[in-house]
């Protein structure tokens, strides 16, 4: 009786044989091969199938039989994976590039994101035949060349307006830093939350409200945040021709140049505003209500447009003034909101940095001075007025917007806000997961073409993500283990491919992906 037989090896692998039953005893008539994965396991299974069938004249299995040499893999291939990656780049419309180079470079950030070099490397591990490096590098002119940022911008807008809502788009920047020493006309050493004192790029991210990138631009390192929004709201506008929108941003933005050429552009904004504009807006609210707040509470209200603009909040009534922009002309609606976990979390906060600045005063702790110490007659003591000031507003959020309250009611105002979370989501993952910092590129067109790349990787990223529910992550540790293995047999080759797991199904038929023939 001849039969297939696994063998499990003293470094773990499993051998698959051809073997017979022979005077009571096993005989090996072929060794296989040993398999390490499912996989190639798989594979040397079908190859011992189609070795056993007689129509194949592969292997005599007669008692003269001899061992005829090993089956050889020939390829490996993550071939699920790039057919799921590849399936979305067209599906977002960017193969209308039509630069598979560039391509490449993209989706290989996602299974791994390295340097342009070493993309090469991760295409070889998951068996992609790929471009060779100088023309890697050599599509990084063409993206400049032929605005690939603005044909995937274009691409990225279709998509979104099929899929989702474009009345309201979030707003916000972060800084990438180089490994360099020197600054340039672009690479410049500027403010840093993270504190870092290398060069570095101010990068502004336009998305829509579930985090979707639509515009990507890309400033000096000194550039002031405020600075930013405006330009690139106008480049989106202009491409897209769009009049009508909501931009949501953060307080960073708050400036009253922004909110002015906003308004001017005829678009509508919310945006955070600054807990010291509190006490003048809030100014009629205190007089006739004291500082007790209720958790959720809403004050909706007006905030002067300019820091020396004259007030008309009239606090000598006792109702709060309903923002008409026809008759308000020097204020914007302002809407406030009190959370009882915000003034919890402030309030832990506020006791930290007084008891900071107590140990300052009292010599205990050499530092920079720090907050709620001030200097009195040449010796700091602790600035009781603005520790006082800081917890009557604990707990309190603002949001500047010129949307009416007959339009959207506070609630939405403070709803649509919150979706900000979004582009703050979008910045991570093109930090982590797409690892766009730091840049080792020296030219502006470089470090452009760079930033296009990882917009495109980023969007591909927030595609399957919306479609699966799983994060990036997630989808290539579920999808790269699965391999399509090549096996050589007497000159003829043989494919076999990992089975499906339930998770991988479940990809497949979230992202509209057809399903591999094999």
């Amino acid at each position: 009786m001849v039969f297939v037989r696994r063998v499990r090896t003293a470094s773990g692998a499993t051998a698959v044989q051809i073997a017979a039953r022979r005077g009571g005893r096993d005989v090996v008539l072929e060794h296989l091969g040993s398999a390490r994965t499912d996989g190639e396991l798989s594979a040397l299974l079908e190859v011992a199938r189609v070795r056993m069938n007689p129509g194949q004249g592969e292997l005599d299995l007669g008692p003269e039989a001899a061992p005829s040499g090993q089956a050889v893999i020939t390829g490996k291939t993550c071939a699920l994976l790039w057919h799921v990656l590849t399936s979305a780049y067209t599906r977002l419309g960017f193969d209308v590039l039509g630069d598979e180079a560039f391509a490449q470079l993209v989706l290989a950030r996602l299974v791994e994101p390295t340097s342009k070099a070493d993309s090469l490397r991760v295409l070889d591990e998951i068996g992609v035949p790929h471009a060779s490096l100088r023309t890697m590098f050599r599509c990084l002119g063409r993206a400049v060349e032929r605005d690939y940022r603005g044909q995937i911008a274009t691409a990225c807008f279709a998509h979104a307006a099929a899929h989702g809502d474009l009345t309201l788009v979030l707003y916000d920047v972060t800084t990438l830093y180089f490994e360099a020493e020197h600054e340039d006309e672009l690479r410049k050493v500027g403010y840093s939350k993270e504190r870092r004192v290398d060069p570095q790029i101010v990068v502004g991210l336009l998305v829509d409200r579930a985090g979707f990138p639509l515009e990507i631009t890309c400033w000096e390192g000194n550039k002031a945040e405020t600075a930013t929004m405006l330009p690139t709201i106008t480049a989106f506008q202009e491409r897209h021709g769009i009049a009508d929108m909501v931009v949501v941003a953060d307080a960073g933005m708050l400036s009253a140049a922004n909110l002015k050429a906003l308004d001017a552009a005829g678009l509508r904004f919310i945006v955070g505003s600054r807990q010291t504009k509190a006490p003048a807006d809030l100014e009629s609210h205190f007089r006739w209500h004291g500082d007790v707040f209720t958790d959720g509470q809403l004050i909706d209200t007006l905030t002067p447009r300019h820091a020396n603009a004259a007030g008309e909040n009239d606090t000598k009534v006792r109702a709060e003034p309903v923002w008409d922009p026809g008759v308000h002309e020097r204020s914007w609606r302002a809407v406030w909101a009190y959370s009882a976990k915000r003034a919890a979390r402030d309030g832990r906060t506020l006791t930290a940095q007084e008891n900071r600045a107590k140990a300052v005063v009292a010599g205990e702790k050499a530092a920079r001075t720090p907050r709620f110490v001030k200097t009195q007659a040449g010796t700091a003591v602790l600035d009781q007025a603005a520790l006082d000031r800081a917890r009557r507003l604990a707990g309190l959020k603002g949001y500047v917007t010129n949307i009416p309250a007959t339009i959207m009611p506070a609630g939405e105002v403070i709803a649509a806000y919150h979706d900000l979370w979004h582009v703050e989501a979008s910045f991570r993952m093109s930090k982590s997961d797409l690892r766009a910092r730091p840049i080792f590129h020296h030219d502006k067109d470089a470090i452009e073409a760079h930033l296009t790349v990882v917009m495109a990787a980023l969007a591909v990223a927030r595609h399957l993500q919306d479609a699966t529910g799983l994060s990036i992550k997630k989808i290539i540790r579920t999808l790269r283990p699965l391999q399509q293995i090549t096996v050589r047999i007497a000159g003829h080759e043989h494919t076999a491919a990992d089975p499906l797991t339930e998770t991988a199904r479940d990809i497949l038929t979230a992202t509209g992906t057809p399903w591999p023939t094999h």
